[in-house]
């Protein structure tokens, strides 16, 4: 497998917060924020919206999953653009839990309580998968593709 190089230096924002519900919520509006910093708004339309509830639903997990009393949790963004994929947005969650790693369910219950975050994820995500930080943390990472944004596109050019 080959590593694409990225045409310019990506746009990155990283940021820890309270493992609470409140920290979870703020999420959202952090990365609808910073997207729209980045020139990237809800006029893009589907992808916009995922990015929104994947953050929200990894979040949720990071509390529920892999909190640790007095840590927080990590949330960090890059948007890159490259020649074959164009414009893509990386969505990582890090927590302090690296012995609790996620995985989909092996069958769809219809009626549970819970559960239905990464199936979400696995829906909305073009990629997503978990990385080991250090025995006792973990990374949740998912990517989304821009196709509507290319290497080309004004949004992008202050990046190069």
């Amino acid at each position: 497998m080959t590593t694409e190089i990225p045409l310019d230096s990506p746009h990155c924002h990283t940021i820890v917060l309270a493992a609470t519900p409140k920290g979870a919520c703020l999420c959202r509006g952090i990365v609808r924020r910073q997207l729209a910093d980045w020139g990237v708004d809800s006029t893009l339309g589907e992808p916009f919206h995922s990015a929104l509830l994947i953050v929200a639903e990894l979040a949720a997990n990071a509390i529920t999953h892999g909190r640790v009393p007095g840590r927080g949790f990590e949330l960090h963004l890059c948007l890159t653009t490259t020649v074959r994929r164009g414009a893509t947005l990386r969505i990582e969650v890090s927590d302090c839990r690296g012995d609790r790693l996620p995985a989909l369910p092996p069958a769809r219950v219809t009626d549970g309580q819970s559960g239905r975050g990464l199936v979400l994820i696995d829906a909305l995500a073009d990629r997503w998968g978990t990385a080991l930080r250090d025995p006792s943390a973990k990374t949740v990472w998912a990517e989304l593709d821009l196709a509507e944004l290319g290497p080309a596109d004004p949004v992008l050019a202050d990046a190069r």
